[in-house]
């Protein structure tokens, strides 16, 4: 990976984006996308982006894979990313090598306080998948599949482990939660408590429609099948289905040693 281009004291916070009074409509396009106070960055990151996100075929590719590293905070060798990827906060976006971004994808990185957004080695990210942090972190590790229309948002920390498989349209959501009893204040301005993140350990596979609670860990090798609902946390081995999700069955892992994938594709 390139070198980090982060500048920790240049950085909005994300509380500024809803000052009314005293920050004009293109200062907060500027914490909305780039999140740094550099008009510079801006004008680069606008200009690449309009010039090429939308060139289809071999040329856009080439051209996106040359041109986003240098508003990316760091990206590995033969990443490929498709037509109309977007980005907010991107410095706080790692991507390792051989990564495959798909069409319409957002990675959303933004918070005054986080590490942002890493991705691993030889990952694929489906079209119109979003990652989104609210001032929290999302890791992806190595060889991780994501289908398409698929959301994962992080206000903690979300963290998919090597060879993790998600089907189309699952919804992990790490954080988010709020104070029901208190009635004086919207829900929406509320503070977000208690956050305490999400962990799909190596080898699962989420079946489509699978949402993933916050509080949850989903233990190695394990399926959860289509449409459930995951609020607790499900041991290694086990396939679990519907809402919310209970064990209906243990793997048995004659084929192959469990937990240990660099045994059949180092």
């Amino acid at each position: 990976m390139s070198k980090d281009k982060s500048v920790s004291n240049n950085n909005y916070k994300i509380e500024e984006l809803h000052d009314d009074h005293n920050t004009s409509k293109l200062t907060k396009y500027e914490m909305f996308v780039t999140g740094r106070k550099s008009f510079g960055a801006l004008i680069i990151h606008e200009l690449i982006t309009t010039l090429i996100s939308w060139i289809p075929g071999a040329l856009g590719i080439f051209l996106r894979s040359r041109l986003y590293p240098i508003f990316l905070g760091n990206v590995g060798k033969n990443v490929i990313f498709g037509k109309g990827v977007d980005f907010r906060h991107p410095y706080k976006i790692q991507i390792g090598d051989n990564t495959v971004i798909d069409d319409n994808c957002l990675l959303d990185a933004k918070g005054s306080s986080n590490t942002g957004i890493k991705i691993g080695k030889h990952n694929f990210i489906g079209r119109n998948t979003i990652l989104s942090c609210k001032n929290g972190d999302i890791e992806l590790r190595d060889n991780v599949n994501i289908g398409f229309n698929c959301e994962i948002f992080s206000s903690s920390n979300v963290l998919l482990e090597d060879y993790t498989l998600l089907a189309a349209y699952c919804y992990i959501v790490g954080g988010g939660k709020y104070d029901l009893k208190d009635t004086g204040n919207p829900i929406a301005k509320q503070p977000i408590f208690d956050d305490r993140g999400i962990v799909i350990e190596k080898n699962c596979w989420l079946g489509a429609r699978v949402t993933v609670l916050d509080g949850a860990t989903i233990g190695h090798d394990t399926a959860i099948g289509a449409a459930s609902l995951v609020s607790t946390n499900i041991p290694s081995s086990s396939i679990a289905v519907g809402i919310p999700a209970s064990i209906i069955k243990t793997r048995e892992c004659s084929r192959y040693k469990c937990s240990q994938p660099g045994s059949t594709s180092n």
